[in-house]
């Protein structure tokens, strides 16, 4: 098992991800608290891109519960059929939408409990949702966040809610309301899941990732 990071090791290593990054912001492009919530629930298992492509036209016209539900099912899954799983995705956000309107006055709740009642909302989307549209210092543990947290030491754990609860007590207070986009990002560009790119990591010292790389792979030493 890697090697925890010490306190003053955690310190450091926010203390530089911040100065890389002061102010990071989620790569999904959304209009509302409610446009939000929809675009992550698209992302399961799809790419920020794909999403954002296929929502840039849609939000346009449609960004609140009365308007997706007016929408319909049909014409929803036709906006989105580019992103994986469309069709279930399309019925959860029209069905989202419903208990919205019925049950929060067409508002997305402030609430995990509520919002993870939401048809195809679970408790990484709900901690997204909350973090972004609320800015609660909630940490969704997707693909990203795991690796970073197992290689390092900073919070391994063997399953999501694990490595979110070690989070919770380990990242420093005043680190925690970005703490969830400095992982993510630092996942997607330089300690990704297969070359971690270690030879240009901000954090490479810090880390106890015993299997670092010493070379950037071919199309990264080019660029």
């Amino acid at each position: 098992m890697v090697k925890l990071m010490t306190r003053s090791e955690i310190e450091e290593f926010f203390a530089r991800l911040k100065k890389h990054i002061p102010e990071p912001i989620t790569e999904l492009e959304y209009k509302n608290a409610y446009t939000l919530l929809v675009a992550v629930a698209l992302s399961a298992q799809a790419t920020d891109k794909s999403v954002n492509k296929a929502t840039e036209p849609l939000f346009k016209t449609v960004d609140t519960p009365e308007k997706m539900v007016a929408l319909g099912e049909a014409r929803l899954a036709n906006a989105i059929k580019t992103i994986g799983l469309y069709r279930g995705k399309a019925r959860n956000v029209v069905a989202l939408s419903k208990i919205l309107i019925e049950k929060h006055g067409g508002h997305v709740p402030k609430n995990r409990a509520a919002l993870e009642e939401l048809p195809g909302v679970g408790r990484k989307t709900a901690n997204v949702v909350l973090n972004v549209a609320f800015g609660e210092p909630t940490i969704a543990v997707d693909t990203h966040i795991f690796r970073v947290s197992n290689r390092t030491g900073l919070a391994p754990g063997g399953n999501v809610l694990r490595v979110e609860l070690g989070l919770e007590k380990r990242v420093p207070e005043k680190y925690r309301p970005h703490a969830h986009h400095w992982l993510i990002l630092h996942g997607r560009y330089t300690c990704v899941a297969r070359k971690p790119l270690c030879p240009t990591c901000l954090v490479r010292d810090l880390c106890h990732f015993p299997g670092k790389t010493r070379e950037l792979p071919p199309e990264k030493a080019k660029a």
